[in-house]
């Protein structure tokens, strides 16, 4: 655990108790902090009170005798409506600030200039973030995993000179985070999401761009317009920028032609990496996701040899693109994390024939922008609250039968691929949809996904069944 001792002494207010609140709160109190915590959740404020975390509920509290508020990461800031302790912290003229600010606050003060990768972007950061972090692992050096991917950043071991922190970062967390400062900061694509927290795409691109502001280098993915912008803006205020695509070739910066990255600088081009035979980082968005992390392993001293062995090695994102199982010529892919009709994409594009299983409970817009894919589906297993709005779509385009829950689709399209003569059938779960209406969250539906293929006859696992379930986010 990092102990925020930048705030001994200070009287700090926290709200939301949840897995990052409660180790901010732990990490407040190890540091010396005067803490009042407090949840709409009573049991969450129970659970902090057996924990030795300081209650009160923070009506109560002398707003002008405090020095900080910490919001967990899903409290409102702006938008739809800025929650009752920001406009009581911001009536008394009190700073906000989260979790990643008490980080970069640490580790100015333990150990400026250690290493330091900060990753966001719409799409792919948690696999760009677990494979800067397999890099840097599979290399010898210690690599501290954390962040929006699950693990919160202050249960980390401290910052140090020979530790590299990889930190994923939502736009949430940016947004409290005003002196975010990493060696390497990413910023890997924009597209519209979250705008009921953030108002617009403008403001939402503005948060974004902070995480490379003030970052040594500025890694920034150039195939949307909104990036580009960032790009050209930071560099001519005379930031380092290295640009990254997987949409066209540079004249400075990583690019993917094929499963081939390379790097050019003032037009020479070098290859860096070809990805051709890494089941793990298939597909054009996976391309783009490698060349940002050899980027950033290059910014913190990784050589190339290191990097190259590494990229053999990776495991892949759990719930992300991840082959989980094979029978005879038929492979399995649990894509459980993709809850929307974009984040299917990438999976859609990167197997044939697949037979799908999608649904769930259905975002905006369904899956009508995936029409393009429909060719490649041999056929579609419809599960959840979805289940009939996507086969209204998919009909025309693609064979489906409604299968209701998950363990009639596995069932179903295990038998159905085992009869296919191509080269590679995939059993692909993409389920362009939340899972709440079935499961408590994406990560619960991946893994009762790996436990029903684990059941299949003749099934070869490619993971460990026995950890399902064990490191979720």
């Amino acid at each position: 655990m990092i102990a925020a001792s930048t705030f001994r002494g200070r009287r700090v207010a926290l709200f939301g108790l949840g897995g990052s609140g409660l180790a901010t709160a732990k990490s407040l109190v190890a540091g010396g902090a005067d803490v009042s915590a407090w949840d709409d959740n009573p049991a969450q404020v129970e659970a902090a009170k057996g924990a030795g975390i300081p209650v009160a509920d923070l009506r109560d509290l002398d707003w002008g005798s405090l020095d900080t508020l910490v919001l967990a990461p899903g409290v409102p800031l702006t938008h739809p409506k800025p929650h009752w302790t920001v406009e009581l912290a911001n009536s008394h003229d009190v700073e906000i600030i989260g979790d990643v600010e008490i980080f970069v606050r640490e580790r100015r003060a333990q150990a400026p200039g250690s290493p330091f990768i900060a990753i966001t972007g719409t799409n792919g950061k948690s696999t760009t973030t677990a494979l800067i972090a397999h890099l840097i692992a599979h290399s010898g050096r210690d690599a501290q995993l954390g962040g929006n991917i699950g693990t919160a950043v202050l249960t980390l071991a401290p910052p140090a000179a020979e530790r590299v922190h990889v930190v994923e970062c939502s736009s949430y967390q940016i947004d409290l985070a005003p002196s975010l400062d990493p060696s390497a900061g990413l910023l890997l694509n924009l597209t519209p999401d979250h705008l009921d927290r953030h108002g617009s795409m403008q403001h939402y691109a503005d948060v974004k761009a902070r995480l490379v502001a003030q970052s040594d280098v500025a890694i920034i993915g150039v195939d949307d317009e909104w990036c580009r912008g960032i790009a050209d803006n930071l560099e001519s205020q005379a930031g380092t920028v290295v640009r990254i695509s997987k949409d066209h070739a540079l004249e400075d910066g990583l690019f993917a032609q094929g499963a081939l990255i390379r790097q050019s600088k003032a037009g020479v081009v070098h290859d860096l990496a070809d990805l051709d035979g890494i089941a793990t980082l298939r597909g054009a968005h996976n391309a783009q996701n490698a060349a940002a992390a050899i980027a950033a392993c290059q910014a913190v001293g990784l050589s190339e040899d290191e990097i190259r062995a590494g990229l053999a090695a990776f495991p892949g994102l759990k719930h992300r693109m991840q082959p989980v199982a094979r029978c005879g010529r038929v492979v399995f892919v649990n894509d459980s994390k993709a809850t929307n009709a974009e984040a299917a994409a990438p999976a859609l594009q990167s197997f044939e024939p697949i037979y799908w299983i999608a649904g769930g409970l259905p975002k905006e817009g369904g899956i009508a922008a995936l029409e393009p894919f429909f060719p490649r589906i041999a056929k579609a297993y419809l599960i959840g609250e979805a289940a009939a709005g996507f086969a209204a779509t998919i009909g025309a385009h693609a064979p489906f039968e409604i299968s209701d829950t998950l363990d009639n689709a596995v069932a179903a399209a295990a038998r159905d691929a085992a009869s296919d003569t191509a080269a590679m059938p995939a059993v692909l779960l993409s389920p362009a949809c939340a899972s709440f209406d079935q499961y408590r969250n994406f990560e619960v539906r991946g893994d009762a996904y790996v436990s029903l293929v684990s059941g299949l006859d003749d099934i070869e696992m490619l993971i460990d069944v026995e950890n399902i379930g064990e490191h979720h986010g």
